[in-house]
């Protein structure tokens, strides 16, 4: 606290950032990034979001570790989800995020889900409010950590695909990496270092091991039959 030249007591200037502005300062600045589309009729050469996210990412300087497209099948998303967040800190995954029959990915994502993030929905669909008004309720967008990489399930519409690029995740994929990783997450596992073997002076054979081949034959006897 200061005073102001009538003694009364003024609040002290709040540093710009806090904690969140120190925390991305040191995120890092390439993030492995995994895109799925989801979709009944696009293919790679036709999908227009995945294409956007591609080029988006990568002009960010992150890298794009792995990217497919897949039906509007439970069992397809799960096991590309499952890949995905094996090789990437963070999986971006368009389409199927509706009310129709066919959209299954966000019950397939929300079971996998083991910390979720509420934020990315609702500051989505506030956004998406302001484009198309109350027809954004009928967004289920929805994200949370999976096996320690972070998942985003989005409509899979170029525009609204952009929405969310460029209003949440554009300036935070550095950050989310950073939260992600800097205290480790519960069940996931490191891969094993393997210990540098120290070396050990040649130790002369056991009376009667005979060393060399020999050794391992240890109980034979020399000279002996089978």
């Amino acid at each position: 606290m200061t005073d102001a030249p009538d003694g009364t007591p003024t609040p002290s200037p709040v540093q710009p950032g806090g904690s969140a502005g120190s925390h991305r300062e040191a995120s890092p600045r390439r993030v492995r990034v995994a895109i799925l589309t989801v979709s009944d009729t696009r293919t790679p050469e036709t999908d227009t979001s995945g294409q956007f996210l591609r080029a988006e990412i990568e002009a960010q300087g992150h890298e794009v570790v792995a990217y497919r497209v897949v039906k509007d099948d439970a069992v397809q998303i799960r096991t590309a989800l499952v890949a995905f967040t094996r090789e990437a800190t963070v999986v971006i995954s368009s389409g199927g995020t509706g009310i129709t029959g066919r959209d299954v990915t966000v019950p397939v994502v929300e079971s996998l889900i083991t910390k979720p993030i509420p934020g990315f929905g609702e500051l989505f669909r506030m956004l998406s409010y302001q484009q198309v008004g109350g027809a954004a309720m009928l967004s289920r967008a929805v994200a949370g950590l999976v096996r320690g990489a972070v998942v985003f399930a989005m409509p899979g519409s170029l525009n609204a695909v952009q929405t969310a690029w460029n209003g949440i995740l554009k300036d935070e994929l550095g950050h989310l990496a950073f939260e992600v990783e800097r205290h480790g997450q519960p069940g996931v596992l490191l891969p094993p270092t393997q210990p540098v073997a120290e070396p050990h002076p040649a130790s002369p054979p056991m009376p009667g091991a005979g060393g060399g081949v020999a050794a391992g034959l240890g109980r034979h006897k020399k000279g002996g039959g089978l």
